[in-house]
């Protein structure tokens, strides 16, 4: 299945630009399962997307979108790691754009490393979700879920955003310098910058959907109240991309529900959009 269920001609590896990685793994998460069947479903939606995007006045699946085969990994999220890191140096090595779809959380850890060996310098990673996943070891695993950015800690610096949930133990990893609370962004008209004033140069994306309030998408793992809301996750993303090179983003954490498609056609649209800003605005 193609991201966008574009032509073949617009998926040709060699003339795509972004390559979109597929990545149905769930062996960590706690509460709800179902993250292993994201990726399916974002890409299903995607079908059904319209291919101009109106605020950039563009269609960026013509700068060629090509869709792996899912990377497919059953046991520990340690050789899931490896495996990941493997197949995102050698997109970056090709030149390529890569969008990972989880899954959980856990699969970043791999394009983190993967994306702080290739980018030597002034890389950074933001990361936009409910939980802190500052957790050394979780389930006697360092690579679980709830570990995700304490891994990331280790190869970049990260700015977090719109954390509501974190265990006590987690306070001693936090940065507070560089975590944005969501209680905080209420009352704070310049949040937006003041996050993107805090990264480097080239910047890494993860995005835990959970970020998003659960009235508009429900369709997670943990979906906690009080969330950030569409507008201003875009908002976000528009300044970031004005002021920094994204180099590459993953979406993570979609659970799906059967019933209602609105979340999955959500994260379908925030990928676009988001591909739209790095390729198609001056």
């Amino acid at each position: 299945m193609n991201y966008g269920g574009l032509e073949e001609k617009h998926t040709l590896y060699d003339h795509s630009a972004i390559v979109i990685i597929p990545i149905p793994y769930d062996d960590t998460s706690t509460w709800i399962k179902g993250a292993d069947k994201g990726p399916e479903a974002i890409l299903e939606a995607s079908e059904n997307m319209e291919l101009y995007d109106i605020e950039s006045d563009s269609e960026v699946y013509l700068k060629g979108i090509h869709t792996t085969l899912p990377l497919i990994h059953k046991g520990d999220p340690e050789n899931l790691a490896d495996k990941v890191e493997s197949k995102i140096t050698e997109l970056l090595t090709k030149k390529k754009f890569p969008v990972t779809l989880g899954g959980e959380h856990s699969v970043s850890i791999g394009a983190f490393r993967a994306f702080a060996k290739y980018f030597t310098h002034d890389f950074s990673i933001l990361q936009l979700d409910a939980h802190s996943d500052l957790r050394n070891t979780y389930e006697g695993s360092n690579c679980n879920h709830a570990c995700v950015m304490a891994r990331g800690k280790e190869v970049a610096a990260i700015t977090q955003v719109g954390i509501r949930s974190m265990c006590v133990e987690e306070k001693e990893n936090i940065n507070p310098d560089r975590v944005f609370f969501m209680h905080q962004l209420r009352n704070n008209a310049n949040w937006k910058k003041m996050v993107s004033d805090q990264l480097t140069k080239k910047v890494y994306i993860t995005i835990d959907l959970d970020v998003f309030d659960p009235s508009i998408m429900p369709s997670t793992g943990t979906p906690e109240p009080d969330g950030l809301f569409y507008n201003e996750v875009m908002e976000l993303l528009q300044t970031v991309n004005c002021e920094h090179t994204i180099v590459g983003f993953d979406i993570v954490e979609l659970c799906p529900n059967k019933v209602n498609k609105a979340p999955d056609f959500l994260a379908a649209k925030l990928i676009y959009q988001l591909l739209s800003l790095k390729f198609c605005t001056p």
